[in-house]
């Protein structure tokens, strides 16, 4: 080890500081002049790192593993009381369905009630999602053996998406039910109040003529309604979602932002209006019930 004299370290303690701070703008008006060098050394500095991060990157890899592990033992006790739980759950909603289908069938047999017949549909691709002469459409392709009309009804495999609005010989557009031009006359299940779902080119269309003193309720289901021979009863269409202004919605259970595939029902109804037969809503009037 090198021994300096006293002096000596007093004044190389002293000059340390300014040294230090000399290199530091040093390297601030460096980098200012010549960015590309900098940037070179940056790199290259980097690269003689890289090795030793990715050395030290295994053992905390398999430290954090070992956590995420033990966390996962842990937890373990509380996933199997919550399986538990949900299994007697539905234990005792299975009960209750098979007494529900046996009381069902006993009375249609002493009613002898007819049921409807399962209705026939098709499945077609989206190809497009332009609206055309609508904001809100999908195309679908139909090919020459796929016989789609006009008033059929579309729903993905969660609920109502729309309806045959045009139809050509290789392809037919569907009216989403989030535009403007559509009029569907829904249900409430809860309340079985009547209501009209008002597409308004949003995510959510708007609920309108209710029954006074029935005013929907958030996370009332709405399924569609028979009475305008349009669509069968009970189609899923969404829930009822209270807006920013208090104004009840539908959320929809339809994914029309992602849809990839439709299913096109047959119901055989045929009244279904033209769309140059509805009217447009003003924005800016505030429906009225």
């Amino acid at each position: 080890m090198i021994r300096l004299s006293v002096p000596l370290r007093q004044a190389l303690a002293r000059l340390s500081v300014p040294v230090l701070i000399a290199a530091a703008f040093g390297t601030m008006l460096l980098g200012k002049a010549d960015t590309l060098l900098v940037e070179r050394t940056r790199m290259a500095l980097a690269d003689l790192l890289a090795p030793l991060y990715a050395v030290a990157a295994e053992p905390i890899g398999a430290v954090r593993g070992t956590v995420a592990e033990v966390q996962g033992l842990l937890n373990l006790r509380q996933e199997t009381a919550r399986l538990r739980e949900e299994n007697d759950r539905l234990h005792r909603w299975q009960a209750a369905a098979l007494a529900l289908e046996a009381e069902n069938a006993l009375l249609r047999r002493q009613l002898t009630f007819v049921p409807d017949p399962a209705p026939q549909f098709h499945t077609a691709r989206v190809v497009a999602d332009a609206g055309g002469t609508y904001a809100k459409a999908v195309l679908i392709a139909t090919g020459p053996f796929l016989q789609v009309q006009k008033g059929q009804v579309a729903l993905d495999e969660r609920g109502l998406a729309g309806r045959v609005s045009e139809v050509g010989s290789r392809s037919a557009r569907i009216l989403l039910v989030t535009d403007m031009n559509s009029r569907i006359p829904v249900v409430l299940e809860g309340s079985r109040a009547r209501a009209m779902m008002v597409g308004t080119n949003g995510a959510r269309p708007r609920l309108q003529h209710w029954p006074s003193g029935m005013q929907p309720q958030e996370g009332d289901r709405v399924v569609t309604s028979a009475e305008s021979a349009t669509f069968p009863a009970g189609l899923p269409v969404g829930i009822v979602h209270l807006g920013e202004t208090g104004w009840p919605e539908v959320e929809l259970y339809a994914r029309l932002d992602r849809l990839d595939l439709l299913r096109i029902f047959e119901f055989g109804l045929a009244g279904i209006l033209p769309p140059e037969a509805v009217t447009r809503p003003d924005p800016s009037v505030r429906p009225r019930h």
